[in-house]
């Protein structure tokens, strides 16, 4: 009889092993996908919030590109009207686009570059150099909004 019980004793402790195996490969398992559906929903926030932000600059681009007529007329009203209170709304104005990723592009004195500039007038001056700016030219988070109308020098032969 002693034999008989060593052998099922065997046996109960093979099946006890086996039943330590199986459920270890499953925690295995459950653990995998727990860790794969975890990578999932962190990448699905980060393209969330990535969407999200470029709508955001999206929808700006398109409000400041119809703003920027009504900012060219309060620039030009500015120089010929002596105002205080014209000069504080356009300075209002600058101070609202630049918070808001707005830069006015500087091109006066510099190398004419067509990705930023459009040249309306050649005329006398240091070659290919912006001699004056017609109308300014825009950028809103480093895309452009609007090129710049320049007259580029060119030296007379």
């Amino acid at each position: 009889m002693k034999k008989q019980d060593q052998k099922q004793h065997i046996k109960q402790e093979d099946h006890g092993k086996q039943n330590i195996e199986e459920l270890e490969k499953h925690v295995e398992e459950w653990k995998n996908k727990y860790l794969r559906a975890l990578a999932d929903y962190q990448n699905l926030e980060r393209r969330t919030h990535t969407e999200k932000e470029e709508v955001r600059i999206f929808a700006g681009e398109h409000i400041f590109a119809r703003f920027l007529p009504a900012m060219d007329t309060l620039a030009k009203a500015n120089e010929h009207i002596q105002d205080a209170g014209l000069a504080l709304a356009f300075k209002e104005f600058q101070v609202a686009f630049s918070e808001l990723g707005v830069e006015k592009i500087e091109v006066v004195g510099k190398a004419f570059n067509p990705h930023e500039m459009e040249c309306i007038e050649v005329t006398q001056g240091n070659d290919n150099e912006v001699v004056e700016e017609v109308l300014p030219g825009y950028r809103y988070h480093g895309k452009m909004l609007r090129v710049a109308q320049v007259k580029v020098g060119k030296k007379e032969a």
